[in-house]
């Protein structure tokens, strides 16, 4: 395949962690290792701040309620200007829109563009929802799009439901090297230590379905000590926390790529209590890949990603107790959790960038091909051939 000039947008501040961000920014290293030139537009909250030269600010974002968070977007006139002269400008063969389902920037380059377009949907909203946010403008402008990717069999789902069209399923990628050769930090790694990562005021996350559980799991486990990550402050987080097992746990605050390997690399569990709006699980992907157990909610994003059970023990969702006794029964099997831990890094190889980066090219490939729209018909032979090729 020829070098492309390739313009990727990035709906969501680019400053503010989360997964969308994180398969952006990896998205585009992997496409640039690979000799592509990739410029990716979006809001960013520090225009002062260090960010990535291949990065383009649209301005500084705004948050707003969505899919259960807040998200902080970019909109409006100025906006719209500032796409319009990144695409003029850029002169890409193709542009990448992620989640142009919500008033963003991604909404506004698919108006503005008028080459071939791929778009990556990575939520699994309520449809009506959406559907109040933007109205009837996505309607016309989903007709517009050369080639849909979405990321899960949910977030595929969500589409179809919602405008009636058919996507690609590709998952998120992870970049499974750069677990290998980093070691437990001494400091984290103590017997019997769970751990969670994610925003602890963000309810979805169901950080408080943990911490309901830690006094039942201290009377099987009396040594059990959490660790939690995530952006926010420790103070704000101080107060959700009971006196009770307030001396279990640990709060690192934000951490770093490299801190967060080691981090998956020092605990005996890592706990997913999402509660709900989770089309895929990224942070899942990448524990499988440091090769650390997984307990998580039923959500069926994640028994899909965990293969039923397979790959990660699966609790009923918002029931402490449930997620008390599967920590258990984990924390004292050490062959059961060692044998989750190894089917979950068997499994976390079909996410590597080499593959799903592959997979995304493919797409770019066809959306090239003619400028013309795919099809159904087109998209179905592309996925049996995919599915071929496992």
């Amino acid at each position: 395949m020829r070098k492309l000039k390739i313009g990727v947008v990035c709906p969501y501040g680019w400053d503010t962690p989360g997964g969308v961000q994180i398969h952006i920014k990896e998205l585009a290293q992997w496409l640039i290792a690979r000799g592509h030139s990739v410029s990716v537009l979006a809001p960013v909250t520090d225009e002062d701040g260090n960010i990535e030269p291949w990065v383009v600010s649209a301005g500084r974002p705004i948050s707003i309620p969505y899919n259960g968070a807040v998200a902080k977007v970019i909109f409006g006139p100025i906006a719209s200007s500032r796409v319009k002269q990144w695409i003029s400008a850029g002169e890409f063969d193709l542009l990448h829109l992620h989640e142009p389902a919500i008033p963003s920037l991604s909404l506004l380059a698919g108006w503005a563009g008028d080459g071939p377009m791929v778009s990556t949907f990575h939520a699994a909203a309520n449809s009506q929802k959406v559907a109040n946010a933007i109205g009837t403008m996505l309607d016309p402008l989903i007709e517009r799009i050369t080639a849909k990717i979405a990321v899960s069999e949910i977030a595929r789902e969500t589409l179809k439901d919602r405008f009636n069209t058919e996507a690609v399923v590709i998952p998120n990628g992870i970049d499974t090297s750069k677990f290998n050769g980093v070691g437990p930090r001494a400091e984290w790694a103590l017997p019997n230590t769970i751990g969670f990562i994610g925003r602890f005021d963000e309810p979805r996350k169901g950080l408080s379905v943990l911490l309901d559980a830690i006094p039942e799991i201290v009377k099987a486990i009396p040594n059990l000590r959490v660790l939690i990550a995530g952006p926010g402050d420790s103070a704000d987080f101080s107060k959700q926390v009971s006196p009770q097992i307030r001396d279990r746990v640990t709060f690192l605050g934000r951490i770093s790529e490299l801190e967060k390997a080691q981090f998956f690399k020092s605990i005996s569990l890592y706990i997913a209590p999402n509660t709900g709006g989770e089309s895929f699980g990224i942070i899942l992907t990448e524990a499988m890949a440091a090769k650390t157990a997984i307990v998580a909610s039923d959500l069926p994003a994640f028994v899909n990603l965990l293969e039923g059970g397979k790959s990660g023990a699966i609790f009923t969702s918002e029931s402490a107790s449930s997620l008390a006794k599967n920590v258990i029964e984990l924390l004292q099997n050490d062959g059961e959790r060692n044998a989750i831990a190894e089917a979950g890094l068997e499994r976390s190889q079909i996410f590597d960038w080499n593959t799903v980066g592959e997979q995304i090219l493919s797409v770019y490939e066809m959306a090239l091909v003619g400028n013309t729209k795919v099809t159904l018909a087109s998209e179905n032979r592309f996925w049996n051939r995919l599915r071929s090729n496992d």
